[in-house]
């Protein structure tokens, strides 16, 4: 069945060259197994071997200028892309400096070096998390960093306002938020190029094993889970972000969809009562 000449079965994937960082675990290989699944040409690029078979795989490290530099000429090879997805992604236990370097920096290094290479039309799909809810409060630090493209200049930035990244995951997720916005409009109207992102609430992932570890258990069995009462698992978190990068979504760009269980309205409209939940001790979201 097909809906302007897209495939329905296969969401507008089937027969396209796809990018996905980060594929080795996580959403990340839900996300590539299933692109697979739904007929589309995979190539992988991870500091890890992926999880999930792939057309070709580009070891790289994208907290490293360099190795993004170097990833960015070996993907010529492949042609024309089509889609591009950002699932790669590290917690705070890395550390301020680190997370910046490989949430946020090389993340935007590697889309816009790609950006000539992906297709009039094309779409790039990011996730950011839950933890950059509070984008809108932050967005004047956030918009200095985001003013610096060059990835040696912005970690210099970022070590040098350590009182503004804090712990780095947090303001690394407000930097995809508000760059995704920021971009939607110039892409549009330059390329027809869609980009939207997705904000994930706590997801079962080994990303979150050292979180745990630090954060404790007893703020993570408190977590707003209303529709599942539990913890998302990564295909639920892979579905949206797949949905959101498919051509049946054509008019959606710009966008961050909280793929949350609610937490996202709910702390908005106040139902939630935020602060109390934040005071148990959370790192990986700013106050």
């Amino acid at each position: 069945m097909t809906s302007n000449g897209i495939e329905l079965n296969g969401l507008g994937y089937a027969g396209k060259r796809v990018t996905i960082t980060g594929c080795a675990s996580g959403m990340g290989a839900s996300t590539a197994r299933i692109l697979g699944e739904l007929g589309a040409e995979v190539h992988a690029i991870d500091i890890q071997t992926p999880s999930v078979p792939t057309a070709t795989y580009h070891e790289t490290d994208v907290g490293d200028p360099v190795s993004v530099a170097d990833t960015l000429n070996s993907l010529k090879a492949i042609g024309p892309i089509d889609f591009h997805f950002n699932c790669a992604g590290v917690p705070h236990t890395f550390g301020p400096l680190p997370v910046m370097k490989i949430n946020w920096i090389g993340l935007r290094q590697l889309t816009e070096g790609l950006i000539p290479q992906i297709v009039d039309g094309g779409r790039i799909a990011s996730i950011s998390s839950g933890a950059g809810i509070n984008f809108l409060a932050n967005i004047a630090n956030v918009q200095q960093l985001l003013a610096i493209s060059d990835p040696v200049d912005a970690a210099a930035w970022c070590e040098a306002h350590p009182e503004i990244i804090i712990e780095g995951y947090s303001f690394s997720k407000e930097c995809i938020i508000v760059w995704t916005m920021q971009e939607a409009m110039p892409l549009a109207e330059s390329r027809k190029i869609r980009i939207n992102c997705i904000a994930p609430s706590p997801t079962n992932t080994a990303f979150m094993v050292p979180t745990i570890a630090e954060v404790g258990q007893a703020f993570f069995d408190a977590w707003p889970n209303p529709l599942f009462d539990r913890m998302c698992v990564p295909d639920e978190q892979a579905w949206p972000l797949i949905m959101l990068n498919s051509p049946l979504n054509s008019v959606v760009t710009g966008t961050v969809l909280w793929t949350d269980q609610g937490w996202a309205g709910g702390t908005y409209s106040g139902y939630f009562d935020t602060a109390a939940l934040l005071s148990s001790v959370n790192p990986m979201l700013r106050e």
